[in-house]
């Protein structure tokens, strides 16, 4: 997509970042009869929800791709669009890779991922996501800071209560799987009060928010994928937006506030605007100077909080072979450099995809090997997982989000201990009038599609009721 008018002098909006949050509000403001300019860093829209084209034709997805129930701005949005969604494949044994040793085993009924520990570790996590549950069901998704207990909660880490509830070697394992998967980020990283506010986000407005709905496959945020991949999401998006409404590899360099409103900069050119929407993660948007400067809530905040690590290898083949060998091909290994795996073929089955996630300590591992010493690495620990043919490969795709300019890091940009009770309330507050939007200022499903959609809705809503 490129431009293909002139860019204006004037328009009522300008929204730095065309990801999903951006993309929404771009759309909304757009078909509410407002004028818009939505301004890309990069060479493309969409941010961290990309397909790539396979050597065979197909498409895998190398950002964003999972959604589940309570998930309903994403999946009214794959609705609206014409777009269907296919379950992941979740039938057959998972496999446990610990000291060692690879385990088959069946689901059960409770936590239905959960793998043959030892007993004291499964009661350890029994009582651990009771724990979770239940303190998460005390907070307000809108305002998590002002809890009681904020203060006591942000004081010490994910890390630091695991020690206390989920202490033997078995169930410290799963949760730092936990942690690396859904934020990619060691337990160490986040802060507790992060953690508990993001658990009670895993709902929506009549059902809370369950440490089980977070991590599951069935039920959960991991059940469905999109037919065609969630590329085709910020595709159609585009379509609506129109591409003379967006510039591309345009980063923004400065926000200027003035007597007809913003003066929105990057190199070789400006636009005013009477609002602006910054949708980006809060670190990446100290990459932009503003005068006058924002709140120092805001500052600190956008300092203080740090981009998750993750990236993803997908292995591609001819058949997914592991199906007639009764695997889904999740599996949890305590080595090597993938953290989680899934089945990543397409709805039909037509080739097969193994997905692997790398996360946290290992991610920041990846990056500075090469893509053919990541190759060797990752096929060495799926050879180890699923035989010799997981060898066989027609197609290898990396992905390493942090390495990519003006994103850094993905999922999510996670809190340390110390800065969400303090400066948490900034997330969504409005600087005069510069409205923030993002997964992570999602009151519902931060760090999913799910929470770029409705934030990208939100500070659509608050403009238009500005605007008016």
């Amino acid at each position: 997509m490129t431009a293909v008018a002139p860019v204006p002098r004037k328009v009522e909006v300008a929204i730095i970042g065309a990801g999903l949050a951006g993309l929404t509000a771009a759309e909304k403001l757009l078909s509410s009869g407002k004028t818009v300019l939505l301004l890309e860093a990069r060479h493309q829209i969409g941010g961290k929800v990309q397909n790539y084209t396979l050597k065979n034709g197909g498409i895998t997805e190398v950002g964003a791709e999972f959604v589940g129930p309570t998930q309903d701005a994403v999946l009214a949005m794959i609705k609206e669009l014409g777009l269907s969604t296919f379950p992941v494949h979740d039938d057959g044994k998972y496999l446990l890779w610990r000291h060692n040793k690879r385990t088959p085993y069946a689901k059960k009924l409770w936590l239905d991922s959960l793998p043959p520990l030892s007993w004291l570790a499964t009661i350890q996590l029994g009582i651990a996501q009771y724990r979770l549950d239940s303190m998460a069901a005390q907070i307000d998704v809108r305002m998590p800071w002002n809890h009681a207990n904020a203060k006591q909660w942000d004081a010490i880490t994910f890390e630091d209560w695991c020690k206390r509830w989920a202490s033997t070697p078995d169930a410290k394992f799963m949760m730092e799987i936990v942690a690396r998967s859904v934020w990619g980020a060691e337990p160490r990283e986040m802060s507790m009060l992060y953690v508990l506010s993001y658990l009670a986000g895993a709902g929506n407005e009549t059902k809370k928010g369950t440490f089980e709905r977070l991590v599951s496959v069935k039920n959960g945020a991991q059940e469905w994928r999109v037919v065609g991949g969630t590329g085709l999401i910020c595709e159609r998006l585009g379509k609506r937006i129109g591409s003379e409404n967006v510039l591309l590899d345009t980063p923004v360099t400065k926000v200027v506030s003035s007597r007809d409103g913003y003066r929105v900069e990057w190199e070789g050119g400006s636009v005013i605007a009477e609002k602006v929407v910054v949708a980006m993660p809060p670190p990446n948007i100290e990459k932009i100077q503003f005068e006058p400067a924002l709140s120092d809530m805001r500052r600190n905040l956008n300092q203080k909080m740090r981009m998750g690590q993750m990236g993803k290898a997908i292995a591609i083949y001819e058949k997914p072979f592991w199906r007639s060998e009764g695997l889904n091909a999740q599996v949890f290994p305590d080595e090597g450099v993938i953290s989680l795996t899934f089945d990543n073929s397409p709805e039909d089955g037509s080739f097969g995809a193994l997905l692997g996630f790398f996360s946290g300590d290992e991610m920041r591992k990846v990056d500075k090997m090469t893509i053919e010493e990541i190759k060797k690495s990752v096929l060495a620990d799926l050879v180890k997982f699923f035989g010799p043919r997981a060898a066989e490969t027609i197609d290898f795709v990396v992905q390493r989000w942090g390495k990519e300019d003006h994103l850094w890091g993905g999922p999510t940009a996670v809190a340390p201990k110390g800065v969400f009770a303090k400066y948490g309330a900034a997330l969504r507050d409005p600087v005069e009038g510069i409205h923030f939007a993002g997964t992570e200022t999602s009151e519902y499903w931060p760090g999913y599609m799910d929470g770029a959609i409705r934030s990208g809705q939100r500070v659509a809503s608050e403009i238009l009721d500005t605007l008016r």
